[in-house]
């Protein structure tokens, strides 16, 4: 995850946690917002309720990894919220469960959309 496609500061996710359109699943909320840029930005939320400091860097990585191979489309700020369940879960529940989320808000590049859902 490069410097610019990462929402890092605290003004950056409120403007999300506030003004964002959200999509729940059982281990992943997804906010989303437009973010008016040439590309789209994405965060992570991982509290102590999802487990200790080597689960929770475990949770970041494998979504950072997903992401990573998803094609997104441009002008998106995009926060993923663990749940607890979260912590317990595999690659596997972890890709499928952000992928459904992505595609229900329509963020996944048309052509990568069909593909990634469908394999799973």
């Amino acid at each position: 995850m490069g410097g610019e496609q990462s929402i890092t500061r605290r003004n950056q996710y409120a403007v999300v946690y506030d003004k964002g359109d959200t999509r729940v699943d059982s281990l992943i909320v997804m906010k989303s917002l437009l973010n008016g840029l040439s590309l789209s930005r994405y965060g992570f939320s991982v509290s102590r309720r999802v487990g200790k400091a080597v689960t929770r860097n475990r949770v970041r990585r494998r979504l950072r990894e997903i992401l990573r191979q998803a094609h997104l489309k441009p002008g998106w700020d995009i926060i993923f919220i663990a749940r607890p369940a979260a912590g317990s879960a595999g690659y596997a529940a972890l890709r499928a469960s952000v992928l459904a989320l992505l595609s229900r808000g329509q963020l996944l590049a048309d052509e990568h959309e069909e593909l990634c859902v469908g394999s799973d």
